[in-house]
């Protein structure tokens, strides 16, 4: 695989005769395989070959690579004299050798494993683990329990020290620095942990019921939309002729006519699309299966990416990045994707969502053509109809209809 890299046959001989060839070699496939540009493999194998001779160099092994000997690297960097080696950038390089040592890890070369996160102590790191089995939670959700629990930790320290009102105290906290979907998401994370803490005898039983429920009084404000007509600039903004336009246009179609969640779209796998009977089936919250129609526009516009915007690789899901490593786009990037439609085509957001405000613009759309709320319920698929009530304080010219002249007080 050095070959495609290189056209010097001597200089392809001198990396695969040189110290740990072999692993030169399996490094150019996975770059190759990942689809890194020519420059940018040759650059990643120079700092991977660069590596290598400064390991040797100082009587190390590569199965002794770890963060401390990556640090040490880095230092020899700042003041290298290597022939040959000195010339490249700092970052460029350490970045290569990054990636070297986790096709090391792959293959197995190195004893220890993936560094861990300092920020994840065993306690959290038992949790986690603890979730996956007792309650199938998934790595999203589990990702987004780490980030309040930390705090937790650092700062009262071990689970025995803790009480009711610390925790509510933090609780309190929580709740005046930050809006009510942030503060609920951290009362959940905790009230988890200490039934977990509790289940293995790390504090006092009873304790997770001081965690108080937020107030907080349903279909009390209005879902935010946009209009039809900027729906349809966002995606007429598009760049049809360029790969990533044909991947943008084909989100933004699955997000504008189907109301699919950020979540839907980087789960979506190439073989959850049924083109023969026209229909996608999506995995949602609780890892519900439905199945959608396909209409001939999202379909058109999915075929053009697929065959002429999408970069080959091994990933089954629909859409991947653009620029290699090819791998899944997160939900992050389904949103900044509508961020930078939304400013390209001049459209101002109405609230500060992204990819969910199409969700919203999509039910606002149908109920006013005359959809009922449980159409619009089996699009969106909620599981009760009183999640999509909400959309029925949009409908003004319904509400007109029924809305009552207000009684008028005879005087005293």
């Amino acid at each position: 695989m050095l070959s495609k890299f290189f056209a010097s046959h001597t200089r392809i001989e001198a990396l695969r005769e040189g110290p740990d060839g072999s692993l030169l070699e399996s490094f150019a496939r996975s770059l190759s395989e990942a689809g890194y540009a020519m420059s940018t493999s040759r650059a990643h194998l120079r700092a991977a070959e660069h590596f290598i001779h400064w390991i040797h160099r100082n009587g190390k092994s590569l199965s002794e690579s770890n963060e401390q000997v990556l640090a040490q690297f880095d230092s020899h960097l700042r003041r290298c004299r290597c022939q040959h080696y000195g010339h490249a950038k700092q970052k460029a390089v350490i970045h290569g050798t990054c990636l070297f040592m986790s096709h090391l890890r792959d293959l197995g070369v190195t004893a220890a494993a993936a560094p861990k996160n300092p920020e994840d102590p065993d306690l959290l790191l038992a949790f986690r683990q603890w979730m996956r089995q007792q309650r199938g939670t998934g790595d999203a959700t589990l990702s987004n329990y780490s980030f309040n629990l930390r705090e937790l930790l650092e700062r009262f320290g071990k689970p025995m020290q803790f009480d009711a009102s610390m925790l509510r105290g933090l609780i309190l906290e929580k709740s005046h620095s930050c809006g009510w979907a942030a503060a609920k998401a951290s009362t959940t994370a905790l009230r988890m942990f200490l039934r977990f803490l509790v289940a293995n005898g790390r504090c006092a039983v009873g304790l997770e019921a001081a965690i108080p429920t937020l107030a907080h009084w349903r279909l009390a404000t209005l879902p935010r939309y946009l209009q039809p007509e900027e729906v349809e600039r966002l995606i007429a903004s598009c760049d049809r002729s360029s790969p990533v336009g044909r991947r943008n246009r084909a989100i933004l179609l699955l997000l504008a006519r189907l109301g699919l969640r950020a979540g839907d779209i980087t789960h979506l796998r190439l073989g959850d699309i049924d083109w023969k009977s026209a229909s996608i089936q999506v995995c949602g919250k609780g890892r519900r299966q439905t199945q959608l129609p396909l209409t001939q526009e999202i379909g058109q516009a999915i075929v053009d990416y697929l065959q002429n915007g999408r970069p080959q690789c091994n990933a089954d899901t629909v859409f991947v990045s653009c620029d290699a490593p090819f791998c899944s786009i997160g939900s992050a990037a389904v949103s900044m994707i509508v961020v930078r439609t939304l400013r390209r085509a001049g459209v101002v957001r109405p609230s500060r969502g992204a990819a969910h405000l199409l969700r919203h613009s999509v039910a606002t759309s149908m109920l006013r053509q005359g959809a009922t709320l449980e159409d619009i319920a089996g699009i969106l698929r909620h599981s009760s109809i009183e999640t999509t009530q909400i959309y029925a304080k949009v409908d003004i010219a319904a509400l007109q209809q029924i809305a009552q002249p207000w009684p008028e007080v005879e005087p005293c």
